[in-house]
């Protein structure tokens, strides 16, 4: 049966880890974004992220989040990062429809990738992040 379910590739939709400055708080933040720089909208994102190191045994709690709607050319906070589980792989699975069509795609941010030396310039976020694998 679930041979049977075709789900075709995830392309131009990318998780982003961008540091910036909180203006409330008055700190750097990390934050996860998704971005979407299809033609078209994504609708009913479902996105499920955890953090975890095999080594020692440690993982996060699972967190689920969902946006209705993400037109072309956009993107979307997902949420917080805390400092503490940047020391982690980190990973966000995402699944959406685009058209009639479901993808489903796993991000993965290994331990140690989310770091100062690795912010790039993201272009359609105008901020400096690091995009996963």
């Amino acid at each position: 049966m679930k041979k049977d379910i075709q789900i075709p590739e995830v392309t131009d939709v990318f998780m982003a880890i961008v540091k910036e400055y909180n203006d409330v708080f008055q700190c750097e933040d990390w934050n996860a974004y998704l971005i979407n720089n299809k033609d078209t909208a994504i609708e009913m994102v479902l996105i499920v992220s955890k953090g975890y190191d095999e080594d020692q045994l440690t993982e996060t709690s699972l967190l689920r989040h969902k946006i209705e709607k993400l037109p072309a050319k956009s993107f979307a906070k997902v949420e917080f990062l805390h400092e503490g589980v940047l020391k982690l792989s980190n990973f966000f699975n995402v699944t959406f429809f685009e058209g009639n069509a479901m993808f489903d795609k796993k991000y993965l941010f290994e331990k140690g990738t989310i770091k100062e030396s690795a912010l790039r310039m993201i272009p359609l976020l105008n901020k400096k992040g690091i995009l996963a694998k």
